[in-house]
């Protein structure tokens, strides 16, 4: 199904429209792309949002209306699609990041990684447009070494529950790279590690998200194995900075780029740090390990260093704050929902 919402009035923002970029945000309604999205229209950009809503949300989007220059497309990648007049730049954000989403439909999931990038770069052939794929760190597998630097290929299961996002992954930065080389298009690879921040849905799956919502709600805290293994965590804003950097990057910038905060951490330490910064009283719990779970995700960002002038800045205990607080204002909210139902 398609549809299409412009939202709001005209927004005046002092730019000529020679000047405007016309942007699309595939899985621009979700945690990621509507930060994304959000940040391309304060600088003044028009901006074409593209979802299939199955793990983004209209929630996420909605206060994106005021601008005028905001137009939310209900698209799903796998299909092909035409977009009228022009466009500038392209992100593909478009796929599940949380491993229980991903997995619930693993077809799917490797069908966007794979169609989803082949369409979207046919469309900035035709367009002209540059294109950044968001890969993941995911495609370094259970590293053997650490931090994880560009060069180093990964040690990665291809039959195991994570391959269909992870392969799939790996197959988009093929397919990037080919698009560059033989048509000479303009594409960007920016390797993703662990982000967290607001607009995180509570049920994602992910560490962080599941510790602070247990945290709150007064549930143990469930940490897998003995909670050695080692994550590092870097808040939304300045992932979306690292993007945009990339995005703007020199021509000849095609490799791909490490996007993350090295600060390293075991999971144990995250959910002391999350039971601390809660004040909850929740216990920690130890389950078994989930198949293929790294041991060890730590990005080397010296590339990003050196060709972007990139390097996150927010603590991650100040990042927890504004995400505790999210969240909280969430549960309370949908507390307050159920007491007007019942």
């Amino acid at each position: 199904m398609r549809s299409e919402r412009r939202f709001g009035h005209k927004f005046l923002s002092g730019l000529s429209s020679s000047a405007r970029k016309t942007i699309l945000v595939a899985g621009g309604a979700g945690f990621l792309g509507s930060h994304l999205c959000e940040r391309l229209l304060n600088q003044g950009s028009d901006v074409v949002c593209l979802d299939n809503l199955l793990t983004g949300s209209l929630d996420n989007i909605a206060h994106l209306s005021q601008t005028g220059r905001f137009t939310f497309r209900q698209h799903d990648v796998i299909e092909p699609l035409r977009i009228d007049g022009p466009v500038d730049e392209i992100y593909n954000l478009a796929c599940p990041a949380s491993p229980p989403k991903y997995q619930k439909d693993p077809f799917h999931t490797f069908q966007t990684s794979i169609m989803g990038a082949m369409n979207l770069l046919e469309l900035a052939k035709a367009k002209g447009a540059r294109i950044l794929q968001a890969s993941t760190s995911e495609v370094y597998g259970d590293p053997e070494i650490s931090p994880q630097p560009e060069s180093y290929r990964g040690c990665v299961n291809t039959v195991g529950p994570r391959a269909c996002y992870d392969e799939g992954k790996r197959a988009a930065e093929t397919l990037f790279y080919e698009y560059g080389r033989q048509f000479g298009l303009n594409t960007k690879i920016a390797r993703i590690f662990n982000t967290y921040g607001p607009r995180m849905s509570p049920d994602d799956g992910r560490v962080v998200s599941n510790f602070i919502v247990q945290a709150l709600t007064g549930r143990d805290l469930t940490v897998y194995g003995k909670g050695e293994q080692t994550r590092s965590f870097c808040y939304v804003d300045d992932l979306v900075e690292g993007l945009m950097r990339l995005m703007a990057s020199p021509d000849d910038l095609r490799d791909p780029v490490n996007l993350g905060n090295p600060g390293e951490f075991t999971v144990r330490e995250l959910a002391e740090i999350v039971l601390a910064r809660t004040g909850s009283r929740s216990r920690l719990v130890n389950l078994d390990l989930p198949v293929d779970d790294p041991r060890q995700r730590r990005p080397d960002i010296a590339r990003a260093k050196r060709e972007l002038s990139w390097s996150p800045v927010v603590p991650l205990e100040e990042g927890l704050d504004h995400t505790i607080a999210y969240f909280d204002a969430v549960l309370r909210n949908s507390a307050r929902k159920e007491a007007m139902v019942s």
